[in-house]
């Protein structure tokens, strides 16, 4: 039997514990309420199949077929053990430590190299702010991970936003994110843009963030169809990004890990040239997160590259979940919300201690966006730049948003109109 010593069960944080070693782990698989109980500071016995949470993970970027640049970027993180990796540095099994893990995915826009730089301060931020804001007093909790996560995401776009006014060559920079952290068995991700999270469980592949994009919200708003989408001339228009404006609504989501569930974040690069079910045969099949991060690459390339290409591929098969069981909710999209004492539901925009859900059901066939996004108000837009790039993307002074909006309905309106 491996022994183990409580360090602390506060209530809604997952139980943190010491080895006979004295390494603080979190441990997530089984200890009954009795064996919380009784363990005090002493140390108890816990089966040995009962064990810290591990995985793997790999990240890889790639330029693509046709950019000359890579506005890409992506983070790895290991808040336990302040380590930040590179494209090759986790592709062994990671155990979770007691303050956490980040992962990120950031797609640059902005000309030049504006969008390098915007991608670049992003995740630089978001690995500065998680790694300096742990709690001094306690162990880190989920609403502790969770709000750090929201906020590192604002700081981002604060910085990235006086960046650009300071400096006219960086005018109109922004990039997306999507950034996803974990201390325990319950991942939180944070979505601005229209980067993307999916998970695989038991064979289904589903979308767990929803795109912040212009035709996601003709779509929800019954103005187009699915199929007209995969052809609208403005499907690159994004109605949200770091940098474009001094603030942001971040989209909190979060998903209950279980043994075996494969997690990838990508950039649109990869979810507008790869379609879903082409994805979830790649995810199920690859042996190592290295080897799916590649081949995926290698897909988008194939189907053109026209844009730059950034995936994080984790493979939860290690220890410490639990199994899958026909009991579990479904997958699905899923707001978490703060406590309303704090502060932090004020600034995204929620009151009370509770959880939303929205099964978004099986994910569509459709490249290049999603049939649902997040609602709320949305305080920036890009549009696409003049310029011999494919689809590039370009912040839109906000005295002309609701201009172009009408315009986009117009003539939606108008297509509809001659069909008939």
């Amino acid at each position: 039997m491996t022994k183990y010593a409580l360090v602390n069960s506060d209530s809604g944080s997952p139980a943190k514990w010491r080895d006979e070693q004295g390494k603080r782990v979190t441990i997530t698989g089984g200890i009954s309420d009795e064996a919380v109980s009784l363990s005090g500071d002493a140390l108890v016995e816990v089966p040995l199949s009962v064990k810290p949470l591990s995985f793997e993970l790999q990240g890889r970027t790639d330029v693509g077929q046709e950019r000359e640049h890579n506005e890409d970027n992506f983070l790895v993180s290991d808040l336990s053990r302040a380590h930040r990796g590179g494209p090759d540095a986790f592709g062994s099994s990671v155990v979770l430590g007691p303050l956490g893990y980040l992962c990120a995915v950031c797609d640059g826009m902005g000309g030049a190299a504006a969008g390098e730089i915007a991608s670049q301060m992003a995740v630089d931020v978001l690995a500065e702010y998680m790694a300096n804001n742990v709690p001094a007093d306690r162990a880190m909790g989920r609403n502790d991970i969770a709000r750090s996560l929201v906020r590192a995401v604002e700081e981002a776009g604060f910085r990235i936003f006086e960046s650009a006014r300071a400096d006219r060559s960086r005018r109109g920079m922004g990039t997306t994110a999507t950034a996803a952290a974990f201390v325990d068995d319950t991942v939180f991700f944070a979505q601005v843009g229209d980067s993307r999270a999916y998970v695989l469980r038991s064979e289904r592949l589903v979308q767990v963030t929803r795109d912040q994009s212009l035709v996601n919200q003709l779509i929800e708003a019954g103005q187009l169809t699915e199929e007209e989408a995969e052809t609208f001339e403005h499907n690159n228009i994004i109605l949200q990004a770091l940098g474009t404006s001094d603030h942001v609504q971040v989209d909190l989501t979060y998903v209950d890990l279980r043994a075996g569930d494969r997690l990838m974040l990508c950039s649109d690069g990869l979810s507008g040239m790869v379609r879903n079910e082409e994805i979830r045969k790649i995810l199920l099949a690859a042996e190592t997160p290295s080897a799916a991060a590649q081949v995926l690459i290698e897909r988008a390339n194939g189907a053109g590259g026209h844009d730059n290409i950034t995936v994080v591929v984790i493979f939860f098969d290690g220890a410490g979940l639990r199994a899958s069981s026909p009991s579990d909710s479904p997958l699905a999209y899923r707001k978490y919300l703060l406590p309303e004492a704090d502060e932090m539901a004020t600034s995204v925009g929620v009151s009370g201690l509770m959880f939303a859900s929205t099964d978004p059901g099986s994910p569509g066939d459709r490249l290049r966006s999603t049939p649902r996004m997040a609602t709320g108000v949305l305080s920036a837009i890009a549009i696409p730049a003049p310029s011999s790039e494919p689809t590039p993307r370009e912040p839109l002074p906000r005295s002309i948003i609701s201009l172009l909006i009408a315009s986009i309905f117009a003539l939606v309106a108008a297509l509809i109109f001659s069909r008939k």
